[in-house]
């Protein structure tokens, strides 16, 4: 899950209500995406300048989140460990680590320590979200520019281009022809770097990060140590993740 602004004219009469720390105008896009570039749950409409932390509290997900209601499935331990762990998003700094919600260590971390290998794997993952955002920028246009509509028009344009998008990632006839192969940020496992997907061609304004230090409870931790392990497992260790962490600081 990841935030993503949308550009927008000063509404009348909101002052500074409305503008971000990037210095324009914006309502925020937050979104949960899963692993076939495709949006579960959308929020659009906070100001500018709450943060995606914020704009998550402020969420229905965001509260059935933090409240342990949204019926996630039951833990399970992961594939050759014994430890149960709970079903989980994957986020950045501006989110709360918690039992369903990890994020990457914090810490300045060593080349090669399991903890930096666990942030490339969490950060690999996450990558989803700002490669979809991406794609649905790069193919609706009206998403790049500054709109001058109303707030509720605004919002709805934006919703229109989402489930649109939905569409298009579901159909097998225009899969190819709307995301064909190189269009999202892939590995080169050879040489041990990140191929930017061509989506990045396109000027796209993504959401940066803004670092919320919190008091995570034990067993959030717990939960991101026992990820940790098994991506230094046999069972769970990709066999290039080693080569990114000596070329990429996470």
């Amino acid at each position: 899950m990841d935030g993503k602004h949308i550009a927008i004219v000063c509404p009348p009469n909101s002052g500074s209500t409305y503008f971000n720390y990037k210095q324009f105008f914006s309502i925020v896009l937050f979104a949960v995406v899963n692993a076939h570039y495709q949006f579960l749950y959308m929020h659009v409409g906070c100001q500018g300048r709450i943060s995606d932390g914020g704009v998550f509290k402020h969420a229905a997900f965001g509260k059935a989140t933090l409240d342990q209601t949204l019926h996630l499935p039951e833990p399970e331990p992961l594939p050759g460990r014994e430890m149960r762990i709970p079903y989980l998003f994957l986020a950045d700094d501006a989110f709360p680590l918690t039992e369903n919600i990890c994020k990457p260590y914090s810490t300045d971390l060593n080349v090669g320590s399991p903890k930096r290998v666990c942030n490339y794997r969490i950060s690999r993952a996450q990558r989803v979200v700002e490669n979809a955002f991406g794609l649905l920028t790069s193919v609706f246009r009206i998403l790049h520019k500054t709109t001058d509509l109303n707030l509720e028009n605004t919002k709805k344009v934006v919703m229109v281009c989402a489930y649109l998008y939905n569409f298009l990632r579901r159909s097998t006839q225009n899969e190819n022809l709307y995301s064909p192969p190189g269009v999202f940020d892939n590995e080169d496992a050879d040489r041990g770097i990140t191929v930017p997907g061509s989506w990045r061609n396109s000027t796209v304004t993504l959401t940066g990060l803004q670092s919320m230090p919190r008091n995570s409870c034990r067993k959030a931790k717990e939960v991101r140590d026992e990820f940790m392990n098994y991506f230094m497992s046999h069972q769970g260790r990709l066999a290039w993740q080693d080569m990114y962490l000596n070329v990429n600081k996470m």
